[in-house]
C-alpha cells in the first residue's frame, strides 16, 4: 500500500474519532461486518489502531445473516477468525421476509430496520456502548440525497449518533473517507469482499442518488467537498422552516 494513502485514511479516521469523542477508555465495540470492502477496512482499522491508541478498547465483530441463498457466512467467519479472531454470527430470515408478498414497505427499509433492531439487542446483551460501523463520506453525501428526493426532509446520517437517551452510540469512524480511498485499501491489502447476495442489490434508490452524483462529481472535482461541507454549514434563516 502506498503510505500516502495509509496516512491520508489514518488521519482521516483520527480526525472523526477526536472530533465526535467516539472511542473511549475501556469500552466494548460491537463492530457490523457485512462483508463488504467498507466493514472489512474497518474492521482492520480499529485493530491496527487499537495496537497504538491511547485508549484500551475492545473489539466484538458481529455478522448478522439475513437468510438468502448462497450464504457467505461461514467463509467470512472463517476469514475474520484467522485474521482477528472470532466473528460472531447469527443466521436470520430477515431478507426472505422483507422480500416476501406479506411486505407492502420498501424490502430493503425493512430488512435494514430487522437487522438494525438486532444489532441493538446483540450491543446490549454483550456489554457494547458503541456499535460501529462501515459508512464512508460518500454514504453521508448519498443518505442526505435518499431523504431529500424520497422522504422530503432534509437528513443525512452524523458520525456518532446517540440512541435510547444516551445508552447507546452509533459511531462512523470511516465519515470523512472518501469510497475511492476504501476502495483502494482494501485491494492494496488484499481484503477479502465477500458478493452481495440479496436479490435487491444494485437496485436501490441508493444506487440510483450514486450514479446522479457519480455525473455531477465528473463534471466539477469540487462538488462533493462542497456538499459535505455544507453539512456544517447551515444558514437555517434561508430554509422554509419557521
Amino acid at each position: 500500500m502506498k503510505s500516502s494513502l495509509k496516512k491520508k485514511i489514518a488521519h482521516a479516521v483520527g480526525k472523526a474519532i477526536f472530533e465526535w469523542d467516539m472511542i473511549l477508555d475501556k469500552e466494548k465495540i460491537l463492530v457490523g461486518i457485512s462483508g463488504g470492502k467498507d466493514s472489512q477496512a474497518l474492521l482492520n482499522i480499529l485493530f491496527a489502531l487499537k495496537k497504538k491508541a491511547p485508549v484500551d478498547y475492545e473489539i466484538l465483530p458481529v455478522h448478522i445473516d439475513a437468510g438468502f441463498k448462497d450464504s457467505f457466512a461461514k467463509d467470512l467467519g472463517q476469514y475474520v477468525e484467522q485474521a482477528y479472531g472470532p466473528l460472531k454470527i447469527e443466521y436470520k430470515n430477515y431478507g426472505t421476509v422483507a422480500h416476501s408478498h406479506e411486505n407492502t414497505e420498501n424490502p430493503c427499509f425493512l430488512c435494514s430496520r430487522l437487522r438494525r433492531n438486532r444489532l441493538f439487542e446483540m450491543a446490549k446483551e454483550h456489554g457494547c456502548k458503541k456499535i460501529a460501523l462501515g459508512h464512508t463520506k460518500d454514504d453521508i453525501i448519498e443518505t442526505l440525497f435518499i431523504n431529500m428526493f424520497y422522504a422530503g426532509k432534509i437528513a443525512t446520517m452524523k458520525p456518532k449518533q446517540s440512541l435510547f437517551g444516551g445508552t447507546l452510540d452509533i459511531i462512523r469512524p470511516l465519515s470523512y473517507v472518501e469510497q475511492k480511498d476504501i476502495t483502494g485499501f482494501a485491494q492494496s491489502l488484499g481484503l477479502p469482499e465477500f458478493k452481495n447476495n440479496c436479490p435487491s442489490a444494485d437496485k436501490t434508490k441508493r444506487t440510483e442518488i450514486r450514479q446522479i452524483l457519480k455525473t455531477l462529481y465528473a463534471q466539477n472535482g469540487n462538488i462533493k467537498g462542497n456538499i459535505f461541507r455544507s453539512l456544517k454549514n447551515i444558514a437555517p434563516e434561508y430554509l422554509l422552516s419557521r
